[in-house]
């Protein structure tokens, strides 16, 4: 089943809908990752809080992978491949972790 997200919002539901659905507390889900509770806490409250890398791992503990698709006419997929056609993306989804801070 594919789940559309738009939003950190959505994307905190939809992770914490997840892990329950595995039969996960966050302490367990933790400890597959190598992490605490609160950072699985932290993450599920704020997903744009954690690295590309570290949220495939996520996805991966939770037996889900992410699907990039084009959003139907009119989306990137569509569009002239230059730079001076490319969207911006909110600052909010590209925020990056500083290098060697921990999950």
């Amino acid at each position: 089943m594919d789940y559309p997200i738009q939003s950190p919002g959505q994307l905190s539901a939809h992770l914490r809908s997840l892990r329950k659905s595995r039969g996960l507390s966050q302490v367990q889900l933790g400890a597959v990752l190598g992490v605490g509770q609160a950072r699985i806490a932290r993450i599920e409250r704020d997903p744009t809080a954690v690295s590309v890398e570290q949220f495939l791992a996520l996805l991966g503990a939770l037996g889900v992978q992410m699907v990039l698709r084009p959003n139907g006419p009119g989306s990137v997929a569509d569009a002239p491949a230059d730079a001076s056609s490319a969207k911006s993306v909110s600052p909010a989804l590209t925020r990056r972790r500083p290098l060697g801070e921990p999950w």
